[in-house]
């Protein structure tokens, strides 16, 4: 798993990374992940254009939330927050491009939804990226949980 780009294990049961490849999906499975939600849009770099058949073919559920990096919306982030819910105790592999977006939106489910602090839920790569976002990822940040719900 370490060799997934920008690979953050943010939870027990929550891993975090950037596109993995056709071969490190496999490891995601053998890894017990029970789902993979990929943030990322088609046209990313390294996107695999047929990922969803191949996680469904290794016996895991695909969820795609595309979020357009220039355009976060909180409309994304209720998406997301839902699908996070729905796999509350399973084990979840959660991916855009290179971590930056899933990141944003793990720290905001793990601190609106589930009280953990924001130490705790900002993960390297957010602690580099914080100072650099721009006005579109720091509305994302901002929100509120009445804003997402």
């Amino acid at each position: 798993m370490e060799d997934i780009i920008n690979f953050y294990q943010i939870t027990e049961n929550v891993g975090t990374g950037g596109q993995p490849t056709i071969s490190q999906l496999a490891k995601i499975a053998e890894a017990n992940y029970s789902a993979i939600v990929n943030l990322a849009m088609h046209d990313s770099d390294n996107a695999i254009p047929e990922e969803g058949d191949i996680v469904s073919s290794l016996g895991m559920k695909y969820i795609h939330i595309p979020v357009p990096f220039e355009a976060p919306t909180s409309n994304h982030l209720k998406k997301f927050f839902n699908v996070m819910d729905s796999f509350e105790e399973k084990k979840v592999f959660v991916h855009c491009a290179v971590n930056a977006r899933v990141s944003a939106f793990m720290h905001q489910y793990l601190t609106l939804k589930k009280g953990v602090s924001s130490e705790k839920a900002t993960s390297p790569l957010l602690h580099q990226w914080l100072s650099k976002m721009d006005s579109n990822w720091k509305f994302i940040m901002e929100l509120e949980i009445e804003e997402i719900e």
